[in-house]
């Protein structure tokens, strides 16, 4: 094998190579070099597969073939006719087809006898690799793993120069993943992974939907601070009679129903980090008492005299122009300048190119995983059409087209194998909103499927307003596998008043 170096390259450029000289070797058609992360691979880099691959996340558990490249300690063939689901299925460039008969070897990545990764290799040819002996792909799997093993240390310790810790990034409890590899998503990793460390002020900027907290949870993770706690705080959603408790606290008495002392996000996040979602959102009066806290480093709890010093790092975020905003007199200037002593944009996805193919295939895996069916698959129109779509509602957009392209896919199909075709893609026109979906025709999807939103012109204004929330419960319902807490849970209603208003609504 070629000498393997990696002075002088990026993380990706130094798994990029590592597979190519894979590849190169054993003349395969196709290959992935794959990282563990707990029970999952995650794609590093491909060759002969389609980059939709890089967004996928594959469960071990999920994938017979994966699966026991994970467990047999050593190379696995698997007969040309195996009838074990492979997991690249319609995901090989004009071979949209499964992959029924073929070459196929997995190279499990040991250090140490510890799996960091695996390497998979596939030929269209039935017996491309039967002249490969087992020690010779013992010895690649060896070099592969050391290769592997370095590139991960030389990532690692060009991280912690700058404070870095995780790509991966924990919010409200579910693991995420800032998936991306255009200009502005790498700029906007550069710019986290610039000030992460510090203890400055992030002011993260963006249109709805790009992932703000996502970069506040990263930003958090990748500093210092990541063993202390990441606050969360809705500014949008925080009542005027309540604002000065939640964030600062209050001691027993202080009003009636205070029955005991109270931290506040304040003291909570103190030695971590304070997000502040929709700033913009903040009346005068709490942007004043802010600007205090920021520029004394001490709060008072309500009803208590004393000082508290606090050591709380604040990123804020917002979807306003700022600068109109305080022009317009709505925000502090001084408050402004204080949020914004490191201002960072997250990019829009119409302006991140490919990045949106990555992103749905990220997202039909994780909708795979709810309605429990094999695979979800893209024909070309579908990829043509999202790739070309304005995404006015960003990732958040995508995500929920995604999942109802998905629900309605499987509605229709008996197989668990499912392709979505533009018979499932449900996109308002640029400029509408999703409720205005009465320009979208019952020919959007197939005959036996509803589009999201059917609006009919006999209806009354509660009579429609029923029909939406009917059709939304119920597409939500089929998409939590018919789990009445897990769909309450993502509507954000209370259990028992969901189940109150399907029985009015008569879907129960």
């Amino acid at each position: 094998m070629a000498a393997y170096h990696t002075s002088g390259f990026t993380s990706q450029d130094r798994f990029n190579r590592l597979l190519a000289a894979i590849r190169q070797v054993l003349n395969c058609d196709a290959s992935a070099l794959l990282l563990l992360q707990g029970q999952q691979f995650t794609p590093l880099a491909i060759n002969g597969l389609a980059e939709e691959v890089l967004g996928r996340r594959f469960e071990i558990e999920e994938h017979p073939r994966l699966q026991a490249i994970a467990r047999a300690g050593d190379i696995v063939r698997f007969p040309a006719d195996s009838d074990l689901p492979d997991p690249y299925d319609g995901l090989i460039p004009n071979h949209s087809g499964q992959l029924h008969v073929h070459s196929c070897i997995g190279l499990p990545l040991l250090i140490d006898d510890h799996l960091n990764g695996a390497i998979t290799i596939d030929a269209f040819d039935p017996g491309q690799f039967d002249k490969l002996h087992s020690d010779e792909l013992r010895f690649v799997s060896a070099l592969a793993a050391s290769g592997l093993h370095t590139a991960l240390l030389l990532e690692k310790l060009e991280k912690q120069t700058v404070g870095s810790n995780e790509t991966l990034t924990e919010s409200h409890g579910i693991k995420q993943e800032m998936i991306g590899n255009s200009v502005g998503m790498l700029d906007l990793q550069e710019q986290i992974d610039a000030v992460a460390n510090t203890d400055l002020a992030v002011l993260i900027m963006g249109e709805t939907g790009v992932g703000k907290e996502l970069v506040a949870s990263a930003i958090h993770h990748r500093s210092s601070r990541a063993e202390k706690q990441l606050v969360y705080l809705n500014c949008a959603a925080l009542p005027e009679s309540v604002a000065d408790s939640e964030l600062f606290g209050h001691v027993k008495g202080a009003f009636t129903g205070a029955i005991s002392n109270r931290k506040g996000k304040f003291e909570q996040a103190d030695g971590g980090t304070l997000f502040l979602d929709e700033v913009g959102e903040l009346s005068l009066a709490l942007q004043a008492k802010l600007l205090r806290v920021l520029q004394y480093g001490d709060i008072q709890r309500v009803g208590d005299d004393r000082h508290i010093t606090v050591n709380t790092r604040i990123v804020a975020a917002t979807n306003r122009i700022m600068h109109e905003e305080v022009t317009a007199g709505r925000f502090r200037a001084d408050l402004y300048h204080r949020l914004s002593v490191f201002p960072v944009f997250g990019p829009p996805l119409r302006d991140r190119g490919n990045d949106v193919v990555l992103l749905a295939f990220f997202f039909a895996e994780r909708t795979r995983q709810k309605l429990n069916i094999k695979s979800i698959r893209f024909d070309n129109q579908f990829i043509d059409n999202i790739k070309h779509y304005q995404w006015p509602g960003n990732v958040r957009e995508l995500e929920h087209v995604i999942s109802r392209a998905a629900v309605l896919a499987n509605a229709s199909s008996t197989d668990l194998d499912i392709v979505l075709t533009t018979r499932h893609l449900v996109l308002p026109k640029h400029g509408d909103s999703i409720m205005a979906a009465k320009d979208i025709s019952i020919s959007s999807v197939t005959t036996n499927q509803k589009p999201f939103l059917v609006y009919e012109g006999e209806q009354n204004l509660k009579q429609a307003t029923e029909s939406f929330q009917k059709q939304f419960i119920e597409e939500c319902y089929t998409k939590n596998n018919k789990n009445w807490a897990a769909t309450a849970r993502e509507l954000c209603i209370d259990t028992g008043n969901l189940h109150r208003l399907a029985k009015r609504l008569g879907i129960k």
